[in-house]
């Protein structure tokens, strides 16, 4: 039987260590490399996954590993590591501190324990599921807010690059909301499940992007679903909202025909 309790201790501990290597090269002049899906890379995120990739693989070496940087390590096991050495690489190149590890437990489909952490800010996310989500180690709830007239919304690029078909539906949610910013990447979500904020959007997402959030916006009594309104940290794209304006936000994202098409 998985012990949550033991696995968030876990996550959160791996997402400390790699987040702490990732922040020594913080503020630094970096060579920045380009992958093949366009997205930068650099020294820091490599030496990261690489100490979060040792960690586990000592600890827990039956399971399987899948990271942002190296790819995935396969055991035919039915428990995954996701890691996400620095979620947010093009602000973490600019100075801007808005970036974050992120460190996540899978059993199938299905993600059990979590953490997002952000060294340059000194924040710590982490949740467990059917255990909640603590913030800084306090219990973490998201707002309840329940009018779009009085929300924060957030999109990691509002020109929605990755998917330009979704660009339509995030302007009709800005306008109807009270503020509308692009406090992107994970801490638009860090923002969702701490009731700082009430809705992220993402286009386009990766296991490793948004495994981690989902579980934690979920346990802070979000809700998180993928622009299909899948309930998946696996869906290719991110939804998240309180509770409250899940209906309203998924109406919005409704009325666009493009909104059904792919995830």
């Amino acid at each position: 039987m998985t012990n949550i309790s033991s696995l968030v201790e876990a996550v959160s501990d791996v997402a400390r260590i790699a987040g702490g290597v990732a922040n020594q090269y913080f503020g630094k002049a970096l060579d920045v490399d380009t992958k093949f899906d366009g997205s930068p890379v650099t020294i820091a995120d490599r030496a990261a996954e690489s100490a979060a990739r040792d960690w586990i693989t000592h600890r827990f070496p039956d399971d399987d590993v899948l990271g942002e940087e190296m790819g995935s390590i396969e055991h035919g096991g039915s428990r995954c590591w996701i890691v996400d050495p620095i979620d947010g690489t093009k602000s973490y190149v600019r100075g801007v501190p808005l970036w974050g590890t992120l460190v996540a437990v899978a059993e199938g489909d299905q993600v059990v324990a979590s953490a997002a952490y952000f060294p340059a800010l000194g924040e710590m996310l982490c949740a467990g599921a059917g255990h909640g989500c603590w913030w800084n180690g306090a219990r973490s709830r998201v707002s309840s807010v329940a009018e779009l007239s009085a929300a924060t919304v957030l999109t990691t690029d509002e020109r929605f690059a990755a998917a330009p078909a979704r660009e339509a539906a995030w302007l009709r949610l800005a306008r109807s909301a009270a503020l509308s910013r692009s406090w992107g990447d994970c801490y638009g979500y860090l923002l969702v499940a701490t009731g700082r904020a009430e809705a992220m959007l993402d286009g386009a997402l990766a296991p490793w992007d948004a495994a981690a959030v989902c579980l934690a916006v979920s346990e802070a009594g979000g809700v998180f679903t993928n622009w299909c309104g899948q309930l998946t940290a696996f869906g290719g794209s991110g939804v998240a909202t309180n509770a409250s304006l899940a209906r309203q936000v998924r109406a919005l994202l409704d009325e666009d025909d493009d909104a059904s098409s792919g995830n």
